[in-house]
């Protein structure tokens, strides 16, 4: 599982490891994890792996991997240019994290087709969210194979944009 820094608490990573499933998740750097970053920084190291115990109450405790990474490219030049992730898994595994941009880039397209709610009702959004997923899946095919019939080929630049589609959907069902 590729989780955003909200969810790092250990009683998550602990479900999620009783479950039998890996995560990666960032780490918010609090004071052991600034102090380690400033010393890398010092050491000139780009990569630090060490096992970490988190406690979970009484005398229990989750087994955490910390995986402390400065990009090639940082763009600044103290300690905040670490990273840190947790993960159940090799140390390996954090490359995966970078693959969450596409996760997110795809996320906010979705969103395009969702319908605007306040409501808090779960069952009200996850329908939502389910429904816009399927209309953007929708309209990804159609722009794949219209593609493929015009110019032979298929390229990641939609040919037919979200926008026209969404104002077809609305003028022809006034949903939207």
């Amino acid at each position: 599982m590729l989780m955003d820094r909200a969810f790092d608490s250990q009683h998550i990573l602990e479900e999620i490891d009783q479950r039998g499933l890996g995560y990666v998740v960032p780490k918010r750097m609090y004071t052991s994890e600034r102090a380690q970053a400033k010393r890398l920084l010092r050491w000139d190291r780009d990569r630090y792996v060490t096992d970490r115990k988190l406690h979970l109450g009484k005398n229990e405790w989750h087994e955490t991997t910390l995986i402390y990474r400065r990009p090639a490219n940082a763009e600044s030049d103290d300690y905040t240019q670490y990273s840190v992730f947790m993960t159940n898994r090799r140390p390996g595994a954090v490359h995966f994290y970078d693959s969450r941009r596409e996760i997110e880039s795809g996320y906010k397209s979705v969103k395009r087709f969702m319908a605007a709610t306040t409501s808090k009702n779960f069952v009200l959004r996850f329908f939502y969210f389910a429904f816009a997923c399927l209309l953007y899946s929708i309209w990804r095919a159609v722009d794949l194979l219209v593609q493929i019939e015009l110019t032979g080929e298929y390229e990641q630049t939609p040919l037919v944009t979200a926008e026209n589609t969404l104002t077809l959907l609305k003028k022809e069902t006034g949903i939207g």
